[in-house]
């Protein structure tokens, strides 16, 4: 995981270096120190620090004296998120691409803990989902928990979720379950995906561990979760889901939420690298 980590931030300075940082070692001397401090500039929840921390120090910064809060904190407008001393040149150099990774993943964990708290005394679980940015998954499911919520699988090889074109393709639920479960080792979950209450029969009748509710009305969910309470089966919400109405979603008592925008849609943070010279 190190090694991968290590490899993408290596490609993210690449792609925004180029050749040479032409304006930094034209204009700063070489072994010119600085101060930096992370500033929030509105409320959020820290998600990224290591790997903010961790593009300076493939860039050699020499970083001394650091400072920062944990993964999961919650900062305030004007706070300062992290401290450090370093080579001046490398901490501009560097600036954009740590930047740009730790605002966007305390956005994903800033609109994280906007959704759990909008379920807050209830017992569904705000969940994402596979809606993720390629290649930076883990980072995005990491920020997700820091948010307060949880991961769904992480791949397809986590766990078995037969969604509406496996079904058709298998030939109904049925099949499509039997045929899963058969090829799966005994300790595999089943989730199969239903849009309305008939299918959701179907799902429990082959034996499905869990079922997908995708987009079904309130009012169907709730029937599904009292169907369900004669058996073990995990209900999960999934679509559409947002901050307006997954608190009616969490009422209807199904166990999970899963929300495609803590991932696809959540805005940056506003974070700022402020340096004087040492």
């Amino acid at each position: 995981m190190q090694k991968a980590l290590a490899r993408l931030i290596a490609n993210a300075l690449e792609e925004d270096i180029g050749q040479e940082d032409i304006t930094t070692n034209r204009t700063v001397p070489i072994d010119a120190r600085c101060r930096a401090r992370l500033l929030a500039k509105q409320d959020g929840v820290l998600s990224g620090i290591e790997v903010f921390r961790m593009v300076f120090d493939k860039m050699k910064a020499q970083v001394a004296s650091w400072d920062a809060l944990p993964n999961g904190e919650r900062f305030c407008d004007g706070d300062d998120v992290a401290t450090f001393e370093g080579n001046a040149r490398a901490v501009l150099t560097a600036e954009r691409t740590a930047m740009n990774f730790v605002r966007h993943l305390s956005g994903i964990a800033t609109l994280t803990a906007k959704y759990v708290a909008a379920v807050d005394g209830f017992d569904a679980r705000v969940c994402d989902t596979r809606k993720t940015t390629p290649l930076l998954r883990r980072l995005e499911k990491e920020a997700v928990v820091d948010g307060g919520g949880t991961n769904h699988r992480h791949t397809l090889f986590n766990g078995v979720l037969i969604k509406e074109n496996h079904i058709v393709a298998a030939g109904g639920i049925d099949k499509a379950v039997y045929s899963a479960t058969q090829g799966a080792h005994h300790l595999m979950k089943v989730e199969v995906e239903v849009t309305n209450l008939d299918e959701f029969e179907q799902a429990i009748a082959a034996g499905a561990d869990a079922i997908m509710l995708d987009n079904m009305s309130h009012a169907d969910m709730r029937e599904a979760v009292q169907r369900a309470k004669r058996t073990r089966v995990v209900l999960e919400a999934s679509g559409n889901a947002s901050l307006d109405n997954i608190r009616a979603i969490a009422e209807t008592g199904v166990h999970i939420v899963s929300v495609g925008a803590l991932t696809h849609s959540a805005p940056a943070v506003d974070l700022s690298l402020i340096i004087e010279t040492i």
